[in-house]
């Protein structure tokens, strides 16, 4: 199997509102299948301090181009570090875009840097390498219920992700996040960074293209 303009989507896991987990299990199956090998994925989590970040040609909207406000959403980078020529790909399981997309195209129609926001629409995004990112995440999934322990959208019928390490619940930990924390410049160091640290890093969204674009093998 091969990553493609054309994959299949419904072939993947996707409950509604618990794009974390999906994304998760998508890593799982991309290197299941051998699409890829999970060093060349990357988990990108996009939210800010409001919580309000908005997002084009998403599933969830009910408007023509697909504009949704998430609290915090997340998708899968693809960077095949051993092709220097290669094109970067993003995954997500809740576009109307390309499944798999290209990076470039995904920016420029999904996230739309060149569309004046006020400051407090103004995305961050946090990046961790999959390998990390399987082992340490986890989530109980309370996040999802309300203050009378109902929940706000069904649950996924599979147990919850527990790490590897025995948490139980750090999503909290990835989704938080604030525009003063990104980094001041991209070099080698940060890109290097999100290789060993378990929260990742974090970056601006004139900047996402360009962290991806320094990631070599």
């Amino acid at each position: 199997m091969m990553a493609s303009a054309s994959s299949d989507v419904s072939q993947f896991h996707h409950t509604p509102s618990y794009c974390e987990e999906n994304v998760y299990l998508l890593c799982k199956k991309l290197c299941a299948d051998g699409v890829v090998d999970a060093s060349d994925l990357f988990v990108v989590f996009i939210s800010n301090e409001h919580k309000h970040i908005p997002l084009w040609h998403q599933k969830a909207s009910h408007r023509a181009d697909g504009i949704i406000l998430w609290d915090y959403h997340v998708i899968c980078v693809q960077k095949k570090r051993k092709q220097a020529k290669s094109v970067d790909l993003v995954w997500d399981l809740d576009s109307t875009l390309s499944f798999p997309s290209t990076l470039a195209s995904y920016v420029s129609d999904g996230i739309r840097p060149s569309f004046e926001l006020f400051s407090e629409f103004q995305r961050v995004f946090r990046i961790v390498h999959a390998p990390l990112f399987l082992r340490y995440f986890a989530s109980d999934r309370r996040h999802m219920k309300d203050s009378e322990g109902n929940w706000m959208s069904p649950p996924p019928e599979y147990k919850p992700i527990v790490a590897q390490d025995g948490t139980v619940h750090n999503l909290n930990q990835f989704i938080e996040m604030s525009t003063k924390d990104v980094l001041e410049d991209v070099g080698e160091d940060s890109v290097n960074a999100v290789f060993t640290k378990q929260l990742g890093v974090l970056v601006g969204e004139s900047q996402l293209e360009q962290f991806f674009s320094c990631i070599s093998s």
